[in-house]
């Protein structure tokens, strides 16, 4: 008898990518999809359509359905004993929607176990290029959406978020106001993981509380969508929504179509799909107390936390692991090409350069403070490069193992501040534990890196004052399209 073993799959950007894992939690089996170059025939950038606004970003829809019969045709090849799979869940892209048409239940629930999936489902969508997170198209409906419900603030409090141009329902009162008729042509709107989570169900699978989070649409604290906000985007959109569920949600066995097909168990189950980051929070098992910051081209930032307090930066989203608690999320846009910058002005391009310079200064900087943001940040709103002395009094450059300290510094107060506003409470000691515990208890322990200084907690206080009280004298004023000093 076969031994048991779970699939998690994850429709990306980029690329579809499977794993099989077994009940001890290790890789058996692993593959990808790239899109662009697997499936040239889409013509895809990065996965992507950049269309000529620069603003408007979409996916093909069948290609990531192609995508999935690929990688399964690869698998089947390759001889993976489907018949050992006993469940199977999965992440997706936050924010993208995909539009099923009028009758598409019914092509998917009886799909022929003869053709591939992309040819039966080719004329299900009312949308074809899907919306995706990139997009950044939908600011007058950002505006209408956030005057519909009493301001931004408001918004925020109801959804954990202000109004985001990539956010799903800003993205579907698009549609709605451009092709009102491709809208009433529509019966289901998924998001991108579930649309993922309906194909290996062979029905419409729910939106997860957690990507939900992602929409501007789902009261947080009620988990149902917000009336206030679906009116705003379009009429009749709940039905087309369906209800939301928790993100551990068995959402039933596998379709038909792949125990004929590929010979999966018909006890297979599949549980909800979520978002991409709260997918993150899960696999990286982080409890109450626990903040894991992901340094890239962006830096992002989250976090578990008890109770949230909603702001007009950042997101507040439902915890995937904990339907009672929540997770919070940042993005700073000033990641690591800001690092490069410094290192190849101060450093000579070299990291190792980089941290002696680093090590030779002492920790405080003596006070100095420096903001550095190459491009306009997302959090906070601000733009350009500001030093500040031990007095507070600006300064046009400092000494380059300074700068380099201040940039450091400087990027990692800001996470503290900006997760502190979101209602994070640092702790010293963790003192709780979740379910999810227990389930992935055979994996691997994760290392201790590093440790604080002794005494950094009383040495930085003062200055992460100081860096807040700072960072209003930066941030981007649109008004007068200058600095606010």
């Amino acid at each position: 008898m076969a031994a048991p073993c779970y699939l998690g799959w994850d429709f990306s950007t980029q690329q579809l990518k499977v794993i099989a894992v077994d009940e001890q939690l290790k890789v058996i089996y692993e593959d990808n999809v790239h899109f662009d170059k697997d499936l040239p025939e889409f013509k895809t950038q990065g996965g992507v359509y950049i269309h000529s606004d620069r603003l408007t970003v979409t996916s093909p829809v069948l290609m990531w359905v192609k995508a999935l019969d690929m990688i399964l045709e690869k698998m089947k090849s390759s001889g993976f004993d489907f018949s050992q799979v006993r469940a199977l869940s999965g992440a997706g892209q936050q924010h993208g929607s995909v539009y099923w048409k009028k009758g598409s239940m019914q092509i998917l629930k009886n799909a022929s176990a003869e053709l591939p999936l992309h040819q039966s489902l080719q004329a299900c969508f009312s949308v074809s290029n899907s919306p995706i997170w990139m997009d950044s198209s939908t600011a007058s409906q950002c505006s209408a959406l956030e005057k519909a419900v009493g301001g931004a603030q408001h918004l925020a409090s109801i959804t954990g978020s202000r109004a985001y141009e990539r956010f799903t329902g800003n993205q579907i009162a698009k549609i709605y106001g451009q092709n009102p008729e491709v809208y009433m042509e529509t019966e289901r709107i998924s998001l991108v993981s579930s649309f993922a989570a309906s194909l290996f169900l062979g029905a419409y699978a729910p939106i997860d509380y957690s990507d939900g989070s992602g929409m501007n649409l789902l009261q947080i604290w009620e988990k149902v969508w917000s009336v206030s906000c679906l009116d705003a985007c379009a009429p009749g959109l709940k039905e087309k929504l369906g209800c939301p569920v928790p993100s551990h949600s068995v959402l039933g066995p596998i379709s038909p179509y792949y125990s004929q097909r590929y010979g999966f168990s018909p006890d297979c189950k599949v549980v909800a799909f979520t978002g991409d980051n709260p997918a993150s929070l899960a696999g990286m098992r982080l409890q109450e107390g626990d903040i894991a910051i992901s340094l890239g081209t962006s830096d992002t930032l989250f976090l578990w936390i008890q109770e949230p307090t909603p702001a007009l930066e950042g997101h507040i989203l439902c915890n995937p692991v904990d339907s009672q608690t929540y997770m919070a999320l940042l993005c700073f846009k000033n990641g690591s090409l800001m690092r490069e910058k410094v290192r190849d002005d101060c450093a000579s391009g070299s990291w190792d350069e980089f941290s002696k310079a680093l090590s030779s200064t002492v920790a405080g900087n003596n006070g100095n403070l420096g903001f550095y943001f190459d491009v306009m940040e997302i959090t906070p709103e601000a733009v350009g490069i500001h030093r500040f002395n031990k007095d507070n009094q600006k300064v046009s450059v400092f000494p380059k193992e300074v700068e380099i300290r201040a940039l450091i510094e400087g990027q990692f107060m800001a996470k503290r501040i900006h997760a502190e506003k979101l209602g994070y409470k640092v702790r010293l000691v963790a003192e709780t534990s979740v379910s999810l515990a227990d389930v992935v208890k055979l994996a691997p322990e994760p290392k201790l890196a590093v440790t604080p200084a002794a005494r950094a907690e009383e040495l930085y206080r003062p200055l992460l004052e100081r860096y807040a009280e700072l960072e209003q004298k930066v941030i981007y004023n649109p008004t007068s399209s200058c600095l606010v000093k």
